[in-house]
């Protein structure tokens, strides 16, 4: 299996990430996908990546709660990190509306440009999206191609939205322990898409599956959801994690 989405680099891992990468290995995770944050977090990624080399692999971008009005200068750096070498993705990007609209107009106009980049680079968009579908839909429309693909990372949208990225060439949805929580409706609107193109990911530290609820998400804990998942569609674990492996290969080409 492979961890699409995981903040493995943060401090809430500082002491004892070996152990944890260790555990992640032992429960069958062979690769463990890091988005960057912003501007301060891509020292911390990339000597992770550093430190496990062929497993834990770097995306680059600007997530949207860090855009505030200096975002240009954001960019930048994210751009200039982008000139230096090579990233599986451009990521973690999108829009995000739920604490804070303050800045949807600089959200806007940064995914335009991180769209750009992906197709530039001809590498995969990782995007965050919260409470802002009809306003992500509107930006990828106008930026669609066939160069464009990617996973609309850690889904929380509607059967609608799930159906507009399905029929969206080259676009994944990405799921994580929210699935195996009670109040979430995220099981019947699967189970209406299918699993063909659905990806397992943590999103580690944050949102871990029952039953490790209140404690630290880690990537050995993915199972869990890819056990829900194959609970949902009444067929054996062995089934998700061959379908949703053989997604992340073609998407990221790892």
């Amino acid at each position: 299996m492979i961890d699409t989405h995981s903040h493995i680099y943060l401090e809430n891992f500082d002491s004892d990430r070996e152990k944890v990468i260790a555990q992640a290995l032992e429960t069958g995770i062979t690769k463990i996908l890091m988005p960057n944050i912003d501007a301060k977090s891509i020292k911390t990624m990339l000597a992770t990546e550093t430190q496990f080399p062929d497993i834990c692999l770097s995306m680059m971008g600007l997530h949207p709660t860090s855009i505030k009005s200096d975002y240009i200068k954001e960019l930048k750096i994210i751009e200039k990190e982008l000139e230096k070498r090579d990233y599986i993705a451009i990521g973690e990007i999108g829009m995000d509306l739920y604490w804070d609209t303050t800045f949807a107009q600089e959200q806007k106009e940064a995914l335009s440009i991180h769209l750009q980049w992906a197709k530039e680079k001809n590498v995969p968009a990782v995007i965050h999206t919260r409470n802002a579908f009809p306003e992500i839909f509107d930006i990828i429309y106008k930026e669609y191609s066939d160069k464009l693909s990617g996973v609309f990372h850690s889904f929380s949208g509607s059967l609608e939205d799930a159906e507009k990225i399905k029929q969206m060439k080259n676009f994944y949805i990405g799921v994580n322990g929210t699935v195996t929580y009670k109040n979430s409706n995220l099981s019947d609107i699967l189970y209406k898409i299918g699993y063909e193109k659905l990806l397992l990911e943590t999103d580690a530290p944050y949102l871990p599956p029952v039953p490790y609820r209140g404690k630290r998400n880690e990537p050995a804990f993915m199972m869990k959801t890819a056990e829900k998942i194959a609970e949902i569609f009444s067929v054996k674990v062995e089934k998700i994690v061959e379908v949703t492996t053989r997604n992340v290969e073609i998407l990221f080409e790892v």
